[in-house]
């Protein structure tokens, strides 16, 4: 098991634009670029690379070099707001959650699950207030404070144009007055030495931006459409869109969702079927969706993105999507790699 997690330390996985971005973050607080990067096995051609990826050990050097030389604790939760949607490749989102708030929230969370894996996501909500929970997959130890606070920093950017308030709760100790961590988030309350890190912010009903829409998501927002519009009349098949969006992969079987609806799988299948679907149906062309946008807007292995999609392996993914768009994920990868 050791092995496996040694080898897993050493795969590419996060796009070097974030690397980038973190270096220059860096940089304005006065330390130079160099004494980062110096002995993490980063070079200056990883980070000016498009298509260059690095890996969790380069990830957790950089970080581990960050954090000693940071004077404020509240620096990692700045940078973290510095990552807002166009950072993530997540310009799109703003034309497919318009109509829907829950939904763009939904996306997002299962987009970052698989685009920036340094953490895992917990979502859930209750009426309209939604749960946000860090988990750490990956063993962080001392480094899990500045990784949480540049997660929660990201998804206060991200989240505030459709949520009013925000509560963040931080499973490790502050130095910093609560008046402090305010002054960089004034709509918020921060709370320490809580049990678990998680965010909870309820919905405002506020029509989202569409500022800088591209006209591929534009697109792809007209053709989910034509089949949404049958869902929308029935509340149960809207539930259960919404539950499958935050969790698409194994666990998230017709069984699962019933269970979590209070309804018997016969009942929640009567009522997919009342709505023109099957659950087969809409699981699909949500793992569509999010497997078309993982493809052309990240650099994430195929095999991490058909484990986050609920496939057994890359090969019964790569069957899948071909079934559904006629093509192959690397067809669809490479593609989008000419056009930028």
């Amino acid at each position: 098991m050791d092995t496996l997690n040694n080898l897993a330390l050493e795969v590419p996985i996060l796009s070097a634009r974030y690397a980038l971005r973190f270096v220059q973050f860096m940089e304005s607080r006065g330390v130079k670029r160099h004494t980062i990067l110096e002995k993490t096995g980063v070079t200056e051609d990883m980070l000016n690379n498009p298509e260059g990826s690095l890996s969790m050990t380069q990830v957790l050097t950089v970080l581990g070099k960050a954090d000693w030389l940071m004077t404020d604790e509240r620096a990692a939760f700045e940078f973290g707001q510095q990552l807002d949607l166009p950072s993530h490749g997540l310009l799109g989102f703003a034309v497919l959650g318009q109509e829907n708030p829950r939904r763009l929230v939904s996306m997002i969370v299962q987009y970052l699950r698989v685009g920036l894996p340094l953490m895992d996501m917990e979502l859930a909500s209750i009426g309209s207030t939604f749960r946000i929970r860090l988990v750490d997959t990956w063993g962080l130890g001392s480094l899990l404070p500045c990784l949480t606070k540049i997660y929660m920093g990201s998804i206060y950017r991200v989240s505030s144009q459709v949520c009013s308030h925000f509560t963040f709760q931080f499973d490790f100790p502050t130095t910093t007055s609560e008046q402090d961590w305010k002054r960089l988030a004034p709509d918020s309350e921060f709370e320490f030495n809580a049990e678990v890190s998680q965010v909870m912010m309820p919905l405002t009903g506020i029509p989202i931006r569409q500022d800088d829409v591209s006209l591929e998501f534009l697109v792809a927002r007209t053709r989910h459409d034509r089949k949404q519009n049958a869902l929308e009349a029935d509340e149960t098949a809207l539930q259960v869109r919404e539950l499958v969006m935050s969790q698409p992969g194994r666990p998230c079987t017709t069984e699962n969702i019933a269970r979590r609806l209070d309804i018997s799988p016969r009942t929640l299948r009567q009522h997919l079927a009342s709505a023109g679907t099957s659950f087969r149906e809409l699981r699909n062309e949500i793992r569509e969706n999010f497997a078309t946008l993982y493809l052309k807007d990240t650099n994430v292995p195929l095999e991490s993105i058909s484990e986050k999609l609920g496939f057994s392996d890359q090969a019964g993914f790569t069957k899948a999507y071909r079934s559904w768009t006629g093509m192959t994920p690397g067809d669809v990868r490479r593609q989008a790699r000419q056009k930028k």
